[in-house]
């Protein structure tokens, strides 16, 4: 059986065909039929079944496209999360023209921009859970975000805090983060104290370089608008009107991370992030877990869990991660 599927808008053909057809291959994998470009249309080639759910999955991507704000920012990421959203709970494809596309299908778009860059981009969640990370951080005193590497949660904070600095919801942002390697063992840092806890916060840096530019970070962080320092530096301070952000807080003992939740001042915002399995601390002694599950059910603090579908980095990144995953228990075998 043959069909042809046209799309209205080139550029989301060409954002479905990938640059020289490159994803085509996935697509027939995926959808377990054959795939012909032509113009902004496709040629479907199957049995009856399976050329209904390709045409269903095009129709929903399309029409997702034409309900997003994010049109301009719209990625392969983007369809592939919807995507994954519409099969089925056993992990198939829905039945053509199933209620499984018909709710599913409805999946997701983002409601609003988070932050627009000095460059003049807008910021928007791309997936369900980074907007309610987004939204429990404007909700919440204090939010906690879990999940592996790549999910957004440093860059978002940091969105959102240079928003509410923006606005003046806050009057300055905070940032800190242990200094623990990555596994390995640096040894003496020449230079100040700036310079020697630098390496540490250099991804903080880039998220900030990237919202608000160089130049901007520098003199805010002249002027004392943003404060960048190691945990230890929070011990004896109450951090009132400002927007406080911990990163990598699993390499953070239960003893900080209580002390660094009771900094907490008025008119002030919280975000905790951390990856439970990256720990750099001897095993037994982070304390992220442990405050998540302390914490639970408190007015106020909510915990936000993040997934590999949540992966915005390089699609090469998901796929590491789910591998380690698979093989966890393999390496957590005693001899």
């Amino acid at each position: 059986m043959d069909e042809s599927f046209t799309f209205q808008e080139e550029s989301l053909y060409q954002t479905v065909c990938g640059i020289g057809d490159s994803k085509l291959p996935l697509w027939e994998s995926r959808l377990n039929v054959k795939l012909i470009p032509r113009g902004k249309s496709l040629i479907i080639q199957g049995s009856e079944d399976q050329v209904q759910v390709a045409l269903d999955t095009f129709h929903k991507v399309e029409e997702n496209f034409k309900r997003r704000p994010d049109k301009a920012e719209y990625s392969f990421f983007d369809i592939d999360y919807l995507v994954n959203k519409v099969k089925d709970s056993s992990g198939g494809w829905p039945t053509p023209g199933s209620s499984d596309f018909q709710k599913e299908g409805e999946t997701w778009t983002p409601k609003d921009k988070i932050f627009v860059t000095f460059k003049g981009k807008p910021i928007f969640p791309r997936t369900k859970n980074q907007e309610s990370f987004v939204d429990s951080l404007h909700k919440n005193y204090i939010t906690i975000a879990m999940g592996p590497a790549g999910t957004g949660k440093t860059f978002l904070s940091i969105a959102t805090a240079c928003r509410m600095m923006q606005t003046g919801e806050v009057e300055r942002l905070i940032l800190t983060r242990p200094a623990v390697e990555a596994g390995e063992n640096l040894g003496f840092l020449p230079g100040d104290l700036t310079q020697k806890v630098n390496p540490y916060l250099r991804p903080i840096y880039d998220a900030l370089h990237e919202c608000i530019g160089f130049e901007k970070t520098s003199e805010y962080l002249q002027v004392g608008k943003i404060e960048i320092a190691p945990i230890a530096f929070m011990r004896g301070r109450t951090l009132s009107h400002s927007f406080i952000i911990l990163d990598e807080a699993q390499n953070c003992t239960l003893p900080q991370l209580k002390m660094f939740l009771t900094r907490f001042g008025k008119n002030s915002k919280m975000a905790i992030s951390g990856d439970a399995t990256q720990i750099d601390l001897a095993h037994g002694r982070s304390g992220l877990e442990k405050t998540v599950y302390t914490l639970r059910n408190l007015n106020g603090i909510e915990t936000i869990f993040f997934g590999r579908e949540d992966i915005t980095r390089h699609p090469i990144v998901e796929s590491i991660v789910r591998r380690f995953e698979e093989n966890e228990s393999l390496f957590s075998k005693k001899p």
